[in-house]
């Protein structure tokens, strides 16, 4: 069972490390296709821009036979009819106006974008130029990965040669924050990846720890067979070995001795019911009956019966037990036989998982907290590490006391218990220290 274990969780691993590297070698590559497509429809934009403001300009410009013009008129002509500069056509907002709604007609919304129309003739910056143009220029000359800086001449771009009279500009255009809209651009099918991812994750995480819960149930219910089977064969021994005795001739002639063999069969025969009655109780606990069947108690009462109840127990094991019924309010909704034995579980245990070469001491007490009556046992047995209290609720568990089979019972104490406390809308809470002793508090709603 280990080994297979360690298999599929090895080989799990390793698909799940394989489609995570798939998955991720996929998204490099549609963001790079996603890149190229966005570069090819900026320049399309900046194609239409260029072509708009050319156009524009050039509008009013009339159609002249340049070449029938008389040699030296020509330059003085051009220079009369020569149209505006971009630059003194167009205002800022404008060029703004037109690469916006050119980004939006390609599919380009959101893109950001700075701008700046420069001439030949002057060398001292841009004629006209966006707010942050320049801060961003000089960022785009050191990041090319997030910057992209075009320059396109200012000049009609379909061959007209009336309107090469523009004087020489070029446009340059910033697109920056490039890595972020093409990881925007394809976010959904991030999103969708990494959902599924997810997924692929939870049931693998699932799949693991079903299968340990599986393999902990397995070992759980060997355990208890093997307890099981260990506990009903005492008592079956005994009443072997007791039945076998009763056909010895000098029993036969004592009234005694018949009398004392005939108490420990009773004895272990009620033992051993009590064991059976105990697993199908555990098999067969309705909570709903249980809630059916809850009245007013008062746990004083309770308290004062169980102390009568453990006084054998008490006197044998040579143990001091104390109760301190310091609360107020002491009546609760509760199951009249339920109530009584998941207090008399842990008063119980206290007894049994005491220290050996120490006199139990058990401090049973209740108080009131807000809306709630809170008992308390508390004891200085041999104690649990934090492993061992966050697995004591555990149906079938038992705490490992060594080799020695010397504390009897299925694992099903306490479990029970935790079972009880829920059915009366409570909870109930476990405090130890391994040698030094444990207290669980069972905190129960006041009527």
């Amino acid at each position: 069972m280990k080994k297979s274990f360690s298999i599929i969780t090895v080989l799990i691993t390793i698909s799940l490390i394989g489609i995570i590297g798939i998955q991720y070698s996929w998204l490099k590559n549609v963001a790079a296709i996603r890149k190229d497509q966005i570069a090819g429809k900026v320049d399309m934009v900046e194609f239409e821009v260029v072509e708009a403001l050319v156009d524009e300009k050039m509008q009013y410009v009339p159609q002249l036979p340049i070449d029938g013009l008389p040699k030296g008129g020509q330059e003085q002509l051009l220079e009369m009819i020569r149209p505006q500069t971009i630059a003194e056509r167009f205002s800022v907002s404008e060029i703004q106006n037109k690469f916006e709604k050119a980004f939006e007609t390609n599919g380009l919304k959101g893109a950001k974008f700075q701008f700046a129309v420069l001439s030949d003739a002057n060398n001292l910056g841009p004629d006209l130029a966006s707010p942050d143009y320049g801060k961003h220029y000089e960022m785009g000359l050191k990041d090319s990965v997030n910057y992209w800086i075009h320059v396109w001449p200012l000049v009609s771009l379909s061959g007209d040669d009336s309107k090469l009279l523009a004087p020489d500009e070029k446009l340059v255009l910033i697109i920056y924050d490039m890595q972020d809209f093409v990881m925007r651009s394809i976010g959904w099918m991030i999103g969708v990846a990494v959902l599924f991812t997810l997924i692929i994750i939870a049931a693998f995480f699932l799949t693991i720890r079903t299968i340990l819960t599986q393999k902990k149930l397995s070992e759980m219910k060997t355990d208890f067979i093997n307890n099981m089977t260990h506990e009903l064969r005492t008592p079956i021994a005994t009443i072997s070995i007791a039945v076998d005795t009763l056909k010895n001739e000098k029993v036969i002639g004592s009234r005694d001795q018949l009398l004392a063999i005939g108490q420990i069969i009773k004895n272990e025969n009620l033992r051993m019911n009590t064991q059976v009655e105990q697993i199908l109780q555990a098999a067969q606990l309705d909570i709903d009956q249980v809630l059916k069947g809850k009245v007013e108690l008062h746990v004083h009462e309770v308290m004062k019966k169980l102390q009568e109840k453990f006084a054998l127990q008490v006197d044998e094991k040579n143990a001091i037990v104390t109760y301190s019924l310091e609360a107020s309010d002491d009546k609760v909704l509760g199951h009249p036989v339920h109530f009584v034995n998941m207090v008399s579980n842990l008063i119980d245990n206290a007894l049994k998982y005491a220290k050996e070469d120490m006199d139990p001491v058990i401090e049973v007490s209740t108080y009131n907290h807000k809306k709630h009556l809170v008992i308390s046992v508390k004891d200085n047995g041999i104690g649990m590490t934090k492993e061992t209290v966050s697995k004591i609720f555990d149906k079938f568990y038992r705490a490992h006391t060594g080799d020695v089979h010397n504390v009897k019972g299925f694992g099903l104490g306490l479990n029970y218990t935790r079972k009880m406390v829920e059915a009366h809308q409570g909870s109930i809470d476990v405090q130890s220290t391994l040698d030094k002793g444990s207290t669980f508090k069972i905190s129960i709603p006041l009527v």
